[in-house]
């Protein structure tokens, strides 16, 4: 893989994009006349630089959920996003979703596919509830990486009143959390949405995100076609095609339902 244009994706001022995106979700809050933010906490690098970013901008506004499935939820997540919590001084609420989706279970036809994105929709009825009740504005952590290839689930994590870091790429996104001093074990985990067991990003999409970024990048940022991109990023063209056509295909997931 061509490191140059890794590099030049990093290529950023992180502290000042640090500040914008703060003072985006303070500017946000009080044009929708809202109370404060509302996010859910995995204790993944993404929620946690959401976590990070309103603890330094708006601190004693901001609400974090905790909703871990304890059937299948790695214990370790459940602790990091509570040490996230403790370090940072926000306000959370822990709630174990595993009953409300066995709920669900016991009277739906079994797919396993459907059932671990339903936990994703559960969590984001959840933060709406609280959202509704508390005039809180939602916050999504979709990154660019994830969110140009559809890596979400439509109406669940990918529902959201905003998304604060969709302009970053998963390695931009290590990089800000430096900045933002996250601890080392959560910007250096392996990224996963845990909606079933052994749940790891990179495995299911069959490439890492140092390929994913360069690919999109290329093609997003760069314009070019998938030959050029292949030349320019060296990657195989098996996988540049992959994440082009998961690019193109999940479309239908970035965009608001068609008006007929």
């Amino acid at each position: 893989m061509n490191e140059d244009i890794l590099n030049e994706i990093k290529n950023l001022n992180y502290a000042e994009l640090s500040k914008s995106i703060q003072t985006g979700i303070i500017q946000k809050c009080n044009n929708y006349n809202k109370d404060g933010v509302i996010f859910g906490l995995s204790g993944g690098i993404d929620s946690g630089v959401i976590a990070y970013l309103c603890a330094k901008s708006m601190k004693e506004k901001t609400l974090a959920l905790i909703m871990p499935d304890s059937k299948i939820s790695p214990k370790e997540e459940t602790e990091d996003a509570i040490k996230i919590v403790d370090t940072l001084g926000i306000n959370y609420k822990l709630i174990d979703i595993n009953s409300i989706h066995r709920e669900y279970y016991n009277v739906l036809e079994p797919n396993d596919l459907a059932l671990g994105n339903l936990r994703a929709r559960i969590r984001k009825n959840l933060l709406y509830y609280y959202a509704n009740s508390k005039n809180l504005l939602v916050l999504g952590s979709s990154d660019k990486s994830e969110f140009n290839i559809g890596y979400f689930t439509k109406f669940g994590d990918g529902a959201a009143d905003l998304l604060p870091i969709v302009s970053l790429y998963k390695t931009q996104i290590r990089q800000i959390a430096k900045e933002l001093g996250l601890p080392n074990n959560i910007i250096t985990k392996k990224s996963s949405p845990n909606l079933w067991p052994n749940h790891v990003a990179e495995s299911e999409i069959g490439a890492t995100y140092d390929e994913i970024d360069c690919i999109l990048y290329c093609i997003i940022d760069k314009k070019l076609s998938v030959d050029e991109t292949v030349s320019q990023t060296k990657i195989e063209s098996e996988t540049v095609e992959k994440i082009y056509q998961l690019y193109k295909k999940s479309e239908h997931k970035r965009i608001t339902p068609e008006h007929l």
